[in-house]
């Protein structure tokens, strides 16, 4: 692990919030937040913040097969995000770009009511606990850009 590097590029979470989920690296919505979450996760400045298990990492792990263990490996050589980007490209089993296309506009687009029955019903107490005065939650990816103060 290059601990050094890691740290220069390892955001402090207690402190400032990881990428939006809709922000692309590498073809990929989510992935940058990943990589933020993960980084901060390796140089213990995470706080409340999990790489794994984490549904956001998970739905990004089953779509392109890359484990999560070797893209922790990899950001732990302390790779900027365009060695991530390079690097997850090659390794991820989904090469047809209209498919990733079609993806990220599916989770872009997925409203809580398409989410399974156990993630409606976590929302169903998440959203008014912790965001009780807040705009309309339309799709999943506006409740992380709602709380963390990118939609106001």
């Amino acid at each position: 692990m290059n601990s050094d590097k890691l740290r220069e590029l390892a955001r402090d979470l207690t402190k400032t919030y990881p990428r939006s989920p809709r922000e692309m690296l590498g073809g990929y919505v989510i992935l940058a937040r990943c990589v933020d979450k993960c980084r901060s996760s390796l140089a213990g400045t995470n706080g409340e913040y999990h790489f794994w298990p984490c549904s956001l990492c998970e739905q990004l792990e089953a779509f392109t097969g890359v484990e999560h263990g070797d893209l922790k490996d990899f950001i732990a050589t302390g790779a900027v995000d365009e060695e991530i980007a390079a690097w997850y490209q090659a390794q991820s089993k989904v090469k047809d770009k209209v498919e990733i296309i079609r993806w990220n506009n599916k989770l872009r687009d997925m409203r809580p009511s398409e989410m399974s029955d156990e993630g409606q019903a976590y929302l169903e107490t998440y959203i008014p606990k912790y965001l009780p005065i807040h705009p309309p939650v339309y799709v999943w990816f506006d409740l992380f850009d709602i709380e963390e103060g990118r939609i106001k």
